[in-house]
């Protein structure tokens, strides 16, 4: 099976260009990699991330928090284009979260604030292999102190990384040993 990679991030507000630009590579070797990207569905950081991943023939699949398509569009205002699959929840934002957490067998977290603060949390109370993409601002500025400061004994692993074809070699190769074990 290939290797299912979530990328949770900023969804709104004001995005930085810089971390546009790595999201959407982020993308891009996630795709070169075969490995399929999963996201909320959602605009910002994981849709460019989308984006990247479809401009280098990769498969994405995104997780909506709507019932159907016009829900997603119209309530959520969340695009559908770039996206192979599109799965309807029905579940809203937060119990959107978890499937897509449990989907994934590598979660990086891009940017974000409170909700991607929340899915880092859930990723790494389920054990789950984390990257994060240092320089893209948000809660990613903090996450190596919050990490420190947890002290929550999980089969988590957190690897960090400012460079999107790095961050995602280093993933797979722990992921692949993780694997193996």
């Amino acid at each position: 099976m290939k290797v299912k990679i979530g990328v949770m991030g900023s969804a709104s507000g004001k995005l930085d260009e810089k971390a546009c630009r790595l999201a959407y590579r982020l993308g891009q070797e996630i795709a070169k990699k075969d490995c399929i990207l999963l996201t909320g569905g959602c605009p910002g950081l994981p849709y460019e991330a989308t984006k990247g991943a479809k401009a280098a023939g990769g498969m994405t699949i995104g997780v909506s928090p709507a019932h159907n398509l016009t829900e997603h569009i119209d309530a959520y205002k969340s695009p559908y284009d770039h996206l192979d699959v599109l799965i309807y929840t029905g579940s809203g934002l937060m119990g959107r979260e978890v499937i897509c957490i449990r989907s994934c067998d590598i979660v990086i977290i891009v940017g974000g604030r409170s909700g991607t603060l929340g899915e880092f949390s859930m990723a790494y109370d389920e054990g789950k292999l984390i990257g994060v993409l240092e320089g893209t601002g948000g809660i990613t500025a903090k996450l190596r102190e919050m990490a420190e400061v947890i002290k929550k004994q999980t089969r988590s692993q957190i690897v960090y990384s400012s460079h999107p074809e790095e961050l995602v070699d280093k993933l797979l190769t722990v992921n692949s040993k993780v694997n193996r074990e």
